[in-house]
């Protein structure tokens, strides 16, 4: 059977004192410490969601910015092939504006050559043949005919030339 003494009841106290002692320097500061670990891990997993949070908005962001700059780069693009097309073009009509009007200043100088070697060539027969003809008609005539024979001559010579 259960004895009750003294020595029991002073253990018992022994144990109470023992446990609010226990709980006022170890088990409250023991708490205590736990409630900020606690309070710390939750701070922790807590920012180390917004900041996942936020590294996928920024990645959002990032890939919107990607796709608009792959939009630019293609616009620009096609606005660059569209500009050097145009200034391929103009550069074409300017060769052919140029081509076209040398063609025209070479086809006036071949003109003016050709008319030039005619006149001198007309000068050079009509030369000739008054000179034929004045031995022809010194042998028959005289000084006076040659002179009418070659008035004559520059007359005719004259209207072939002005009927061209």
């Amino acid at each position: 059977m259960l004895r009750l003494d003294f020595n029991l009841v002073l253990t018992m106290i022994n144990l109470v004192v023992l446990y609010l002692i226990l709980r006022k320097f170890l088990f409250r500061p023991l708490m205590n410490i736990m409630e900020q670990r606690r309070t710390m891990i939750a701070d922790g997993l807590q920012h180390a969601e917004d900041t996942k949070k936020e590294a996928y908005a920024l990645k959002s962001q990032y890939e919107s910015a990607l796709g608009g700059a792959k939009e630019e780069s293609t616009r620009i693009i096609g606005q660059a092939k569209k500009d050097a097309k145009a200034e391929y073009d103009r550069i074409l009509d300017e060769a052919d504006q140029a081509a076209g009007k040398l063609m025209k200043d070479a086809r006036e100088t071949i003109d003016l050559e050709k008319e030039k070697t005619l006149r001198d060539m007309q000068s050079e027969v009509a030369a000739l043949a008054v000179s034929a003809a004045k031995k022809m008609v010194k042998q028959q005539y005289g000084a006076d005919a040659d002179q009418a024979a070659y008035d004559q001559f520059l007359k005719e010579a004259g209207d072939a030339h002005d009927d061209k």
